[in-house]
């Protein structure tokens, strides 16, 4: 597994088409393998998984009983608007146009690693999503991260 580290703030084009920042590209393994950009489950912004990370999400997904209704509505809605982009010479990648109505990217986009992807935000949604959470941080770092004792 691949563990993406930064916060990069970037500019999109008027063709929807985002350049990767030299120090990020420097951590993403294979950039010609290319990458899988979906819709976040809990927020308005975009997932950007390297195609590797994609291929080990989907396998568990694909381990679910597809006889249980729950499950097939799961995965519709998980995949739903799914797309394979490819970093173009210019270190470039195009974001669809229902992707960016989707995730109300207008002209500065964050690019903010979470673990193993990268999540695609619009500039100031994303800095209203942190600063919404901001307030009662210590208490759910606590309540999540509380429980671990190393010794």
């Amino acid at each position: 597994m691949t563990t993406i580290i930064g916060t990069y703030e970037c500019k999109i084009d008027a063709k929807a088409r985002v350049m990767i920042p030299a120090p990020l590209k420097k951590q993403l393994d294979s950039l010609s393998d290319g990458f899988v950009l979906k819709r976040s489950v809990f927020q308005s912004c975009l997932e950007l998984y390297p195609m590797k990370e994609w291929n080990e999400l989907m396998q568990k997904v694909n381990k679910l009983n597809r006889f249980k209704k729950e499950n097939n509505d799961f995965i519709r809605r998980f995949t739903y608007g799914v797309k394979v982009v490819e970093i173009d010479s210019a270190g470039r990648f195009l974001i669809p146009k229902d992707l960016v109505v989707y995730a109300k990217i207008e002209k500065d986009v964050v690019l903010n690693s979470v673990g193993n992807f990268l999540e695609v935000w619009d500039k100031d949604l994303y800095e209203k999503a942190v600063d919404d959470a901001s307030g009662d941080f210590a208490e759910l770092a606590e309540r999540v991260m509380g429980g671990f004792d190393d010794e």
